[in-house]
């Protein structure tokens, strides 16, 4: 069975840079010898590619944490350790990015092998090399390789179409796809027969193109998530020019103007921009006895209608007879030659024309908290102090040195202070524990 998923949410690990090293030349006939510690290698980033092949974000069903490798540590001689091969991970074309922890947009891939970095690779640590000086000429400090980006996404697929077919369940657009394009939608004679959205290329006698896309599922309330609507409005943002088909085969001869009004209050309550598109309005399944006199009838409850600024352009066809089909699709062409391309999302508050990287900006980042357990011992925590814990080799006691003062310098000691810490407190980050002395 052939599934649709266009949402999906992932979790995205880049590598940790490579540890540097502590390391001295001490051969015989090496003149200048002493610190040679080389510095580690950085960590794979995670890399979302657009593959036009791909269709929709079924891949992401099974396998949603996505790990790059880490950096390669570094080697004695000043030998910088390998750095990790970056992940690239496939995604549909026309994927939108969002930032789960943050809300935010952060990056729409509708470009052919457009790129996005989710989650960048730390850098490998500074060997003992770079910490030598007039005064250590032979230190004992090395970094360890600072860690990866982690971040929790939810990729959002919608599809990219030219033209969208919209209208109830039964109105003709899988018959339609099938007569102009490729497509093989499933056509039956029952409501909801098309439960994902089917894409198909329309190719005109004159050298024209463009793709098209049914939208299945559109009833009224659709906007509030009955029937299948919700789901897949989204696929319709970004269509460029809405063909709105309307049956006119029904017993009742008003059944067309109510559902054309049920289908553009569904438009307009999942987002007014789409009924800015250019529409035109196509009379479908012309072939059946009551089609002419309900034509009829739609055109004059239309004609009734006062508050339309502008009467739509009603196109009558029959998919099944091919009447009207061709020249459709014509009108269709050059309603798509003078419609610009849409910024669909340019009404949403939370993007950006440029997206930020997916990274925090280091900023913004705390540099430290201060808490305490119920047992007595404070606890620090924080971006910043956290991320320099983890880059502290604490196995050499000149590495250890090192990082007091950098906390000292952060106000760290200070705040302790501040907040009553006494002589002889145990002080704990993460799951190092140290006594705090005056």
């Amino acid at each position: 069975m052939n599934m649709f998923v266009d949402q999906i949410k992932i979790e995205v690990h880049a590598g940790k840079g490579g540890d540097g090293m502590v390391a001295f030349r001490r051969e015989k006939y090496v003149p200048n010898g002493g610190p040679a510690g080389g510095d580690g290698g950085r960590g794979g980033s995670i890399i979302l590619k657009v593959d036009e092949g791909l269709r929709t974000l079924m891949d992401f069903r099974y396998h949603r944490i996505f790990k790059a490798k880490n950096g390669g540590n570094g080697m004695s001689k000043q030998m910088t350790g390998p750095s990790a091969e970056d992940t690239i991970i496939a995604v549909p074309q026309g994927t939108t990015v969002r930032d789960l922890d943050t809300g935010e947009i952060i990056g729409d891939l509708v470009e052919k092998g457009q790129e996005l970095v989710v989650a960048k690779g730390g850098r490998g640590g500074r060997g003992n090399i770079h910490f030598a000086s007039a005064k250590n000429p032979a230190p004992e400090i090395a970094e360890n390789g600072e860690p990866g980006e982690d971040h929790y996404l939810e990729l959002e697929l919608k599809m990219l179409a030219d033209v969208g077919l919209i209208g109830f369940p039964s109105v003709g657009k899988s018959t339609l796809l099938s007569v102009v394009t490729g497509a093989k939608p499933k056509i039956a004679a029952y409501e909801f027969t098309t439960l994902t959205p089917n894409l198909g290329m329309v190719m005109l006698p004159d050298g024209r193109d463009f793709a098209m896309a049914d939208m299945p599922g559109l009833i009224e309330g659709a906007s509030k998530g009955i029937g299948l609507g919700l789901k897949f409005l989204r696929h319709i943002e970004r269509t460029r020019v809405l063909l709105h088909l309307v049956d006119m085969s029904s017993e009742d001869p008003h059944q067309a103007i109510e559902r054309y009004w049920q289908i553009n209050k569904e438009l307009a309550n999942y987002d007014p921009e789409l009924l800015k598109r250019p529409q035109i309005v196509v009379a479908t399944k012309m072939d059946l006895p009551n089609s002419a006199d309900n034509l009829a009838a739609f055109k004059a409850d239309l004609a009734a209608d006062k508050t339309l600024e502008k009467q739509p352009e009603i196109f009558p066809i029959s998919a099944v007879t091919h009447q009207g089909v061709q020249q459709l699709m014509q009108l269709t062409a050059d309603l798509l030659d003078k419609t610009p391309a849409f910024d669909s999302e340019s009404h949403d508050k939370e993007l950006v024309a440029e997206y930020r990287a997916a990274a925090p900006d280091k900023k913004d980042e705390t540099d430290f908290t201060i808490t305490k357990d119920e047992d007595g011992t404070w606890v620090l925590g924080g971006e910043k102090l956290i991320r320099l814990f983890k880059m502290t080799d604490l196995t050499h006691e000149e590495s250890q040195l090192r990082f007091a003062r950098q906390l000292r310098h952060m106000g760290v000691d200070d705040a302790l202070r501040a907040k009553g810490v006494q002589d002889g407190d145990l002080v704990r980050i993460e799951k190092f524990v140290f006594e705090f002395i005056q």
